[in-house]
């Protein structure tokens, strides 16, 4: 009798348990239901409005950056969906940088194809922030313009007019790092020159009295402000650390240390035709030269003149891209090296 007991409780356990597992079954099959639902509804149109919106990729732009500014332009419903679209698809890395006119109406599989695609507005010239002034003549011929007139609009003798022009010292012949990265209309008819103007319009605007007077508490020039941007532009990837990069090359400069910047180096050896490279010796290789470069190395953004205008107040002196995307910075050389041997494998050539 007790031996019967025995099983029958076990019996009677056993078919709670498989009671459990299927109720439990159940709702997680219901749960994957609902989950799969909402996503395929979060990736519809936001509505029927076919007015399109200028939507910029900036080189190096993440998903997550991508999705956000997305969401916030009211164009997708769903960030968290476009990058479980985009990661379910494989297309983390196919996003190419440039300008997109989008609208409401196209919903999210349609909007990541036109951006991964490179489906860029034919009726617009972009100037991306981190574009060297070789890039700008590059992207101005590929949008249609000729060679020759790129080359009379990239002249800066014929905007002596403009206050951008009064930054730059007379010894520099270039417009590096004086054009405003923005999306200009072009038609049949636009001479590139014009673009180029309201470029450097947008550039006095937006370097205003108080980022100079910001720059003047640095001990930066207008113009050094503007060099330091464009070289923390290049250095860091990530926004967020703009403002502790710009921290340490601040720091550098004041207690007379090289800049020691990687991208300088290249920056001179490209300008002067040559492979990218960090033993040409040239007046911007801050790895053989102190103090900063004659001139920016290429367009920045607000957030990086933002970042030299109120640097971080931390008391970094060192800092290195890591392979897996991250900035790593440190105190000493002995932390620094530790970190390259660490996180930088690819990026340093190891």
């Amino acid at each position: 009798m007790a031996k019967y007991s025995t099983n029958n409780l076990k019996n009677r356990r056993f078919r709670r348990l498989w009671l459990v597992g299927g109720i439990l079954l159940i709702v997680g099959l219901i749960s994957a239901v609902a989950v799969h639902q909402t996503y395929n509804q979060r990736l519809k149109p936001v509505s029927n409005d076919q007015r399109t919106q200028i939507v910029t990729i900036e080189p190096g732009s993440g998903v997550k950056q991508i999705a956000a500014n997305l969401k916030d332009a009211g164009l997708i419903r769903s960030a968290w969906a476009l990058e479980l679209y985009v990661h379910s698809k494989q297309l983390t890395t196919k996003f190419q940088a440039g300008s997109y006119a989008l609208a409401p109406n196209a919903g999210t599989r349609q909007i990541v194809a036109t951006m991964t695609e490179g489906q860029v507005s034919t009726n617009l010239v972009t100037i991306l922030p981190g574009r060297r002034i070789d890039q700008v003549r590059a992207d101005f011929i590929n949008s249609g313009f000729s060679p020759a007139a790129v080359d009379k609009a990239l002249d800066p003798a014929q905007y002596a007019d403009l206050p951008a022009l009064s930054y730059k010292p007379q010894s520099v012949t270039s417009l590096e790092g004086l054009l405003w990265p923005e999306s200009f209309q072009k038609d049949a008819s636009t001479d590139p020159s014009a673009i180029i103007r309201q470029s450097l319009e947008l550039t006095t605007q937006n370097l205003t009295a108080e980022l100079q007077a910001a720059f003047a508490v640095q001990n930066l020039s207008p113009y050094q402000g503007l060099i330091m941007a464009s070289i923390v532009e290049q250095e860091v990837s990530k926004p967020s650390d703009r403002a502790q990069a710009a921290q340490v090359f601040l720091s550098r400069i004041k207690q007379d240390m090289m800049l020691g910047s990687d991208v300088t180096a290249f920056y001179g050896a490209i300008a002067a035709n040559r492979e990218a490279s960090l033993t040409f010796d040239s007046a911007y290789n801050t790895l053989l030269n102190k103090g900063l470069p004659p001139s920016p190395i290429s367009s920045v953004s607000l957030g990086s003149l933002q970042a030299v205008a109120k640097p971080a107040t931390t008391d970094w002196l060192y800092f290195v891209a890591g392979d897996n995307g991250t900035t790593y910075f440190s105190r000493t050389f002995e932390e620094h090296q530790a970190l390259i041997e660490q996180y930088c494998f690819e990026l340093c050539g190891r």
